[in-house]
């Protein structure tokens, strides 16, 4: 494919994201049926609620990472650089978008070099597709990915249902655990594996689970769907673009995937993420299990409407709803938190989720 093809697809990209309805249909949104168990006499002060904690060895205000969103572009560099800028500012961490842009075209890294803008980021996730190690990458080029933008892990992404919809894509997943398990030892900083708004099976938890990696980021269904994104990418007449409408949904929920991923890396880093966007989806997923969590639409929308203030805004009323939550629950820090029963509203008070 084109060089500028890969870097042209990022803002064609965030205008499908931000202009177009590509959420998961309804069915897939899980989150609403959680509630957590209100407790009416708790025995915490809120002014004692403390929800820092520590992810990939990097202290954080609370557990939420800016999740992986663009790059390769001069529009993707001033967003990039606002989410840093609002990220350092409130303490939390940030993932970037796919680097395979600066890996094919060097000019690019720019759009990806944020510690430029925020030095004082807390934590900075990079991010290569893994299928691109059946396309000439190997630890080489993630070690450059890695170190010409300071970050300080890496993911790499699974999305065979986006490269299977995208018109350019790559679709050649063959062999990719044992080439996963030979590159990450020679990246130099832990890896994540993480989806694209697909989720995290049991058959893919199992496989993931003998390899050297730190952790999974599940990226269930219920937010952004890019089969449904690059459904809109797809030319008049090309029949991707009907299998992406119709496969928008497609995969395994945030909530289900995350107690999969919970159970098969009882001692590694488990990141929720897929249509986080409100204060009590993170509480939620934080009492299943999660370590950290990730958005990316919400602070996508906050970055392009009102810059670095607005994103800043946004990610301090998550952090205060969830610190809300946290003591109307009787926590007084994650620990505490995780502790408290999650209700599905659907089988109706007091039992906790099955």
């Amino acid at each position: 494919m084109a060089d500028d093809l890969v870097t042209a697809r990022k803002d064609h990209h965030i205008d499908i994201v931000l202009d177009e309805d590509v959420d998961a249909p309804a069915p897939a949104l899980a989150f609403g049926r959680y509630t957590l168990e209100y407790d009416g006499m708790p025995d915490v002060s809120l002014d004692e609620v403390d929800l820092s904690c520590t992810v990939l060895g990097k202290r954080l205000s609370a557990p939420i990472l800016i999740g992986a969103m663009t790059g390769g572009t001069d529009r993707t560099r001033e967003i990039n650089h606002i989410l840093a800028r609002a990220a350092a500012q409130v303490g939390l961490g940030m993932a970037l978008g796919s680097q395979r842009a600066m890996l094919v075209r060097p000019e690019a890294t720019a759009s990806f070099a944020v510690r430029e803008a925020a030095p004082d980021l807390p934590l900075l996730i990079g991010n290569v597709g893994a299928v691109q190690l059946n396309m000439g990458m190997g630890a080489a080029e993630l070690r450059h990915a890695v170190e010409a933008v300071g970050a300080d892990a890496l993911n790499l992404h699974l999305n065979p249902l986006q490269e299977a919809i995208q018109p350019e894509g790559d679709t050649d997943f063959r062999g990719l655990a044992g080439r996963i398990a030979e590159v990450v030892p020679q990246v130099g900083v832990p890896v994540l594996v993480k989806e694209v708004g697909a989720g995290m099976s049991a058959v893919l938890v199992d496989k993931l689970a003998p390899l050297p990696i730190a952790g999974v980021e599940v990226a269930g269904t219920g937010g952004t769907s890019w089969a449904a994104v690059e459904s809109h990418r797809a030319a008049g007449g090309d029949l991707r673009a009907e299998v992406g409408r119709a496969l928008g949904g497609f995969g395994v929920p945030t909530p289900d995937s995350l107690r999969i991923a919970r159970a098969g890396f009882p001692d590694r880093l488990v990141i929720a993420s897929g249509g986080l966007r409100t204060g009590m989806d993170l509480a939620v997923s934080l009492a299943m299990g999660a370590d950290a969590v990730a958005l990316a639409k919400p602070f996508l929308e906050a970055a392009t409407a009102g810059g670095v203030d607005a994103t800043v805004r946004a990610m301090r009323t998550l952090i205060q709803t969830l610190k809300t939550l946290a003591f109307c629950t009787g926590a007084k820090d994650l620990a505490g938190l995780r502790r408290v029963r999650v209700v599905d509203v659907r089988r109706g008070w007091p039992g906790p989720v099955g």
